[in-house]
């Protein structure tokens, strides 16, 4: 008997609240003119058109665990995830405050009558000046059996992405660090998965080289020491992508998973061919280049009909026993 997770990540576009008691004068002042006109009314239909897409997921029922990015506090994220329940799913939140210069940090929703979360980490990119923390949970299944989930959103490109590459090798790096202490503090055989919004593609050398994500099954299975298999792959070259920027597809948005869960006997398994670009028609732009309707906001033009400028990427994974 086997059962399957129905896993997501999305980047939600600055998902801002409208309070701002907890923002620091320093972000504050980094915020500065954006946050103007960022009411109650624009953040409520935003969350609404945000959980319409989240509830469509998985034939109508929702994410099993949902990672996000973009997200500015606990207090947003509760909207959210009670805007996101669909009949008898109720979310939990794994969520915890990064040292970004804008406030944004990474999480995740989950359905705990499918997974309880047993710990959290928060794993610092060193760099001179702040980005998101590495956010680790260790997840446990109703059936028992653990899945460590690493939530990422690397270091922007801009001003470009040559003059940036070192930030998001640094935040390769860190990844790849912490994927090995957790198979010598966990045991070797824990499945780690890894998510997010990685800013880069999966052959630019801060997945390869630094992240040590392969794109070779057999290299992964084979390997001795810890690799990821970047499971976005098979998305390369067919003219889709999770972000759009001057009318180019750019798959920034990806899962990778460590041998521990790609094996054909392992109870819990990601299923490779069920990963998936989610391309609500809601969220499609019409026109030539079919790429995400923004929402805006934070300094731009909003449209009440968008969610986010990037879309979600989804994974099944299969546990069996």
């Amino acid at each position: 008997m086997s059962t399957t997770h129905f896993l997501a990540f999305w980047n939600l576009e600055n998902l801002f609240d409208t309070e701002d008691a907890d923002r620091s004068d320093k972000l504050r002042r980094v915020l500065g003119k954006a946050l103007r006109g960022w009411n109650e009314k624009r953040l409520s239909r935003k969350i609404d058109n945000l959980a319409r897409v989240i509830r469509a997921m998985n034939d109508g029922r929702g994410p099993d665990l949902l990672g996000v990015c973009e997200v500015e506090n606990r207090r947003v994220l509760e909207r959210l995830a009670r805007a996101s329940e669909s009949a008898g799913r109720r979310y939990q939140i794994a969520h915890a405050d990064t040292r970004d210069r804008r406030g944004i940090d990474v999480a995740f929703l989950y359905d705990p009558a499918r997974f309880t979360a047993e710990a959290t980490f928060q794993h610092w990119v060193m760099r001179r000046t702040a980005t998101r923390d590495l956010f680790q949970v260790n997840f446990r299944t109703a059936a028992g059996r653990q899945l460590v989930v690493i939530g990422n959103h690397w270091p922007s490109r801009l001003p470009a992405a040559e003059a940036t590459a070192a930030y998001r090798a640094i935040a390769g790096e860190t990844l790849a660090y912490f994927h090995q202490r957790i198979l010598e503090v966990l045991g070797k055989r824990t499945p780690v998965l890894a998510m997010g919004d990685f800013n880069d593609e999966p052959f630019d050398i801060s997945l390869v080289r630094h992240a040590l994500a392969e794109r070779s099954p057999t290299k992964v299975s084979n390997a001795r020491s810890p690799v990821f298999l970047n499971l976005m792959w098979p998305r390369m070259g067919q003219a889709e992508g999770s972000f759009y920027y001057g009318n180019r597809p750019f798959v920034f948005d990806q899962f990778l998973a460590n041998k521990n869960l790609m094996t054909r006997r392992a109870p819990l398994r990601a299923l490779p061919d069920s990963v998936s670009i989610h391309r609500d028609p809601a969220m499609v732009a019409s026109g030539e280049y079919p790429r995400p309707v923004r929402y805006g906001g934070l300094g731009k033009p909003v449209n009440p009909a968008g969610c986010s400028d990037h879309f979600p990427v989804t994974l099944l994974l299969e546990e069996t026993g």
